[in-house]
């Protein structure tokens, strides 16, 4: 099948996006995997804070009957977006899915299995205390053998102005860095995307954060007042020397010059 001619005229950017930043089979896949090893059963719902178009909560429910998946977000439009584009499509299973414009701030009901926060999401959260609000409410929104999960990125690369470009089927997705502070350690970041008629989309998405470490975010999830933590930790694979997509919990690192991992919060 041939790749889709994209344009600027013709191209959407949460479509986009999804294309190149998501993949919520794999997503559903590690979630469910650390909640059995965890928990010894099957999480049946999910919270999905910073939702988005609401993908992972739309792939949580096409994998198991007896699923339900909220999503959280403050911004109307890309909700809307995602119900039309994500959630209308699943059909009866659709029922199974509730949309929120509200702020993750705020504790939510019902109690959840699982509640995450992707795609460095809550690194719009600059400072310690509103962070740790965030983490209070986390907490208070899951039921009482809950998992809450994070991802996470470092390395040298991380504090780097640095570009990268991927080609994806029909256009290119480029990820930019801007200069990172040490003192605040804050860092403005850009999704651009280029399209084969040589038109370009720029600054799609920007992202204003504060790069959190490992530490920090396990010293806030226990003064949120979760039981304990853990860091899962992406393994290598050994004939290419690169991450081969399998984490799983470790008390160490390798320094790699940019890496990704998943904190998690045990209620």
């Amino acid at each position: 099948m041939p790749a889709p001619k994209y344009t600027l005229k013709t191209a959407d950017r949460h479509d986009l996006y999804q294309k190149s930043v998501q993949c919520p089979e794999a997503d559903v896949a590690f979630i469910t995997r650390v909640f059995r090893t965890e928990r010894g059963r099957y999480p049946l719902s999910l919270r999905e804070d910073f939702c988005g178009t609401s993908l992972l909560c739309a792939e949580w429910v096409k994998s198991k009957t007896d699923r339900v998946a909220y999503g959280v977000d403050l911004d109307r439009e890309v909700l809307n977006w995602g119900r039309e584009s994500n959630i209308k499509p699943l059909g009866d299973k659709a029922s199974r899915v509730r949309l929120s414009c509200a702020n993750v701030l705020t504790p939510k009901k019902p109690l959840t299995d699982v509640q995450v926060a992707f795609n460095f999401s809550y690194c719009i959260f600059k400072e310690r205390s509103l962070l740790l609000k965030y983490l209070r409410a986390a907490r208070a929104s899951l039921a009482k053998d809950g998992l809450f999960l994070m991802d996470i990125h470092g390395g040298q690369e991380a504090y780097d102005a640095v570009t990268e470009t991927k080609r994806q089927p029909g256009f290119k997705y480029v990820w930019e860095q801007g200069d990172f502070s040490p003192v605040t350690h804050e860092r403005v970041s850009w999704i651009h995307f280029h399209f084969p008629d040589g038109t370009r989309l720029k600054k799609a998405f920007e992202y204003d954060w504060r790069i959190w470490t490992c530490p920090e975010l396990r010293d806030l999830l226990m003064d949120a007042g979760f039981k304990k933590t853990a860091v899962y930790w992406e393994g290598t694979d050994k004939d290419t020397d690169e991450g081969n997509g399998v984490y799983r919990a470790t008390k160490t690192g390798d320094n790699d010059p940019s890496w990704i991992a998943y904190v998690i919060g045990y209620k």
